[in-house]
């Protein structure tokens, strides 16, 4: 019977690696974005015919903070993140498994938390201010990472929560 429960809910697999490509591939072009516009910008200072723009500086951080968040919840997914593992080998694996689904269990509240009130940041806080070398952009693309990553990490959380749940039950590893 659980099996076959599995087994259904198992078939949901390609839209998180879905969702996974999309990610990675946002944090790929905000990289390559991030490099050239920081190449110019060097670049400008010491070559004359090379615009330096004021708002390179904005831009490049505003990407950073989105690739920041972004790769950190791709690190939910696969299993990345910092973790303290000192004690792992002494503890006995079916309580090291409940400890790892009570962790998981709060970072996907971090995650809500995330959401909300991030949400609430970004469209209070960056509806009052914009970028000072672009006037007409709202900072509403500063605080929206925020948000953006809650998104992501319940997402990706929601899976890791259901793997844990059917090695737990099953006694099997979920395949990557």
């Amino acid at each position: 019977m659980m099996r076959a429960v599995f087994r259904v809910v198992d078939k949901i697999k390609p839209f998180y690696d879905h969702v996974d490509r999309v990610v990675l591939f946002i944090c790929k072009m905000l990289l390559i974005i991030d490099l050239a516009i920081t190449a110019m910008a060097v670049t400008g200072r010491y070559v004359s015919f090379v615009p330096d723009p004021a708002w390179s500086e904005e831009v490049v951080l505003t990407c950073m903070a989105y690739m920041a968040v972004l790769s950190a919840a791709l690190a939910i997914r696969r299993n990345d993140h910092i973790r303290m593992s000192a004690f792992d080998r002494y503890l006995p694996q079916k309580l090291l498994a409940i400890l790892d689904l009570i962790s998981d269990v709060a970072v996907m509240i971090l995650g809500f938390v995330r959401i909300f009130v991030g949400w609430n940041y970004a469209r209070i806080l960056g509806s009052r201010g914009f970028y000072v070398s672009m006037p007409s952009i709202s900072r509403f693309l500063m605080y929206f990472p925020v948000p953006l990553a809650g998104v992501a990490m319940v997402i990706f959380e929601i899976e890791t929560l259901y793997n844990q749940i059917k090695k737990l039950v099953l006694g099997v590893e979920a395949e990557k």
